[in-house]
Parts: structure tokens; C-alpha cells; sequence
């Protein structure tokens, strides 16, 4: 297992995070299609899946905002420039110890590619998932 560390921020430079874990506990870039995804982000929601314990804001942690989106997550954003930041289902079990990171706010995504689509009967009908990935109606596995 080799160890990775990935790096990110919002579109300002306030906030800054890190993410760590091994091959077994960064998961490949999901691309989520749900209505709450979709308005959050403006089209799907693409992040990073990693072990919330490997998982810290480097700088402007006073700068992020956490809305609650339901009862079992929360959205963090830059209270500044808005970005889109963090996913974290506290209130799924099997997900609570995981935080996703956008795939959009990393500094470096070239070794990571979309493994997954989520929630695809969800997904807006004015695009089509063409890339050949596995597609799912819902989450895999609820």
C-alpha cells in the first residue's frame, strides 16, 4: 500500500485542506447525479472519497461554512468565494467516516479519473453519461 496525500483549496486561496490515506482508503473520483448534488454544485458533484481522520483544513478553517442538507449530511463551502468544498454523511453509517473533497478544489487530479456515477435517475436531462463507467441508480450497496 503506498501512502497518497492530496491537497486542495477554494478558488480565493482562504481555505487550503489535506487529505491522506493509502490505496485501500482514497477511493476513485464519484461523480454524484441527486438533485441536492446538482443544485448544490450547479451540475453533478465529483469528489474524492477519503478517511476522515486523514482529512485537515491547513488554513482558513474560521472561513468555511457547513450547511446541513439533511439529517444525515453536511455541505462545507468557502464563506468568501463560495466554492464548494466537502461532503460529509455523518448520519449514513457506512459513510461517517469518510469526507469527500471536490475533485474541482484539488491541486493536482492527474492520477485520479471518475470510477462511478451515483444516483444516475436523478441526473438532469439535458446531459448524458456517455464515458463508460459504472452507472447506479442509487447508492451501491443501500
Amino acid at each position: 500500500m503506498s501512502a497518497q496525500i492530496y491537497t486542495g483549496g477554494c478558488l480565493c486561496g482562504a481555505v487550503k485542506y489535506t487529505l491522506g490515506g493509502t490505496d485501500k482508503t482514497i477511493h476513485g473520483i464519484t461523480a454524484c447525479h441527486c438533485e441536492q448534488c446538482r443544485r448544490w454544485s450547479g451540475h453533478h458533484w465529483a469528489s474524492l472519497i477519503g478517511p476522515i481522520s486523514e482529512f485537515s483544513i491547513t488554513k482558513g478553517e474560521d472561513n468555511v461554512q457547513w450547511f446541513q442538507s439533511s439529517n444525515k449530511a453536511k455541505r462545507g463551502f468557502c464563506k468568501t468565494c463560495g466554492s464548494t468544498l466537502f461532503w460529509h454523511g455523518f448520519g449514513y453509517r457506512s459513510l461517517k467516516d469518510q469526507i469527500d473533497v471536490s475533485a474541482g478544489s484539488l491541486d493536482d487530479s492527474r492520477n485520479r479519473v471518475i470510477t462511478r456515477h451515483i444516483f444516475c435517475k436523478n441526473k438532469g436531462a439535458y446531459y448524458q453519461i456517455k464515458d463508460g463507467v459504472p452507472v447506479f441508480d442509487r447508492f451501491p450497496g443501500s
